[in-house]
């Protein structure tokens, strides 16, 4: 008795070993790696925004082909804070490609006088290359008409850039947007009326709402300046939604608008539209809203 006993025991040892064994394993979990395993890394997710993208084109206005930077009333694309290629300048395109890689891989298709209607034919032209972040500076023009009354309505305005990302977007889904905004036209004229030549060229019809009647202080002069600035707060007000409706979308944060150009910074020719040395400084507050970790 004594032999089958210690038999008895003996198996039943065995038997209890091979439950806390099986015990041991669902304590870790049924579906669980065991502790010896090395657990592997989630992969990251891809960033929606891209801080070195590989091509760029640009769309807009005068600003953005240079006009009056190089020669008195005449655009000047080489020198473009966008895409252009002096040195002085340093464009968007130059610090995100190299020069060679901006010379092959950069475009633009901004016109002199555009205004926010003529965006969506410009982004159609801009698709077809295919680039992988689009600049967007336009809206000045929208606001230098002869009168304050001739401003585009910020309705159209808005109409007109959620038209122009919508086709973009449907043709380049994953493609990047900058949006410049629209330039303190008020601190445009305070600067340049100091200048005798950039008033008489003023005369030749470089934003009359603004510019007309330079020297005139007079109430009416006054609210009329002061109606064209409220015009263009609004319509930076326009970019600054409808980018943020985009996910792969980035509006300078007002960074042009409160930028405070001085005469160096100015044509010498119209004391108006940026001068070379401006244009450097755009291309600058592009460049920092562009490869910022975060916008």
């Amino acid at each position: 008795m004594r032999k089958r006993s210690r038999r008895t025991r003996g198996v039943l040892a065995v038997v209890a070993a091979a439950v806390l064994g099986v015990a041991g394993c669902d304590a870790v979990g049924g579906d669980s790696a065991a502790p010896s395993e090395s657990a592997k890394p989630s992969p990251k997710p891809t960033p929606l925004w891209d801080r070195s993208p590989g091509s760029v084109a640009a769309v807009g206005d005068s600003i953005t082909r240079g006009f009056d930077a190089c020669d008195v009333l005449s655009d000047c694309p080489e020198a473009s804070w966008a895409t252009g290629a002096s040195p002085e300048v340093d464009s968007l395109a130059v610090r995100l490609l190299g020069r060679s890689g901006a010379a092959r891989r950069s475009w633009n298709y901004a016109v002199t006088g555009a205004r926010m209607a003529d965006l969506p034919g410009q982004m159609a032209q801009a698709v077809r290359r295919e680039p992988q972040l689009v600049t967007v500076m336009v809206g000045a023009n929208d606001a230098c008409r002869s009168t304050p009354s001739a401003m585009t309505p910020v309705s159209a305005f808005r109409a007109d850039f959620e038209d122009s990302l919508r086709s973009l977007r449907k043709a380049l889904p994953k493609a990047q947007v900058f949006v410049a905004s629209v330039p303190n036209l008020k601190r445009l004229w305070s600067e340049g009326r100091t200048s005798p030549m950039g008033k008489q060229v003023w005369k030749l019809g470089i934003c009359p709402s603004m510019l007309g009647d330079a020297d005139a202080l007079d109430p009416a002069a006054t609210l009329r300046r002061d109606t064209v600035q409220k015009r263009v707060e609004d319509y930076n007000k326009v970019l600054k939604e409808v980018c943020a409706e985009d996910e792969r979308c980035r509006y300078d944060g007002g960074a042009v608008y409160d930028y405070r150009f001085g005469t160096a910074q100015l044509s010498r020719w119209d004391y108006f539209h940026p001068s070379v040395n401006g244009q450097a400084r755009l291309a600058e507050i592009a460049y920092r809203t562009v490869t910022a970790k975060k916008p």
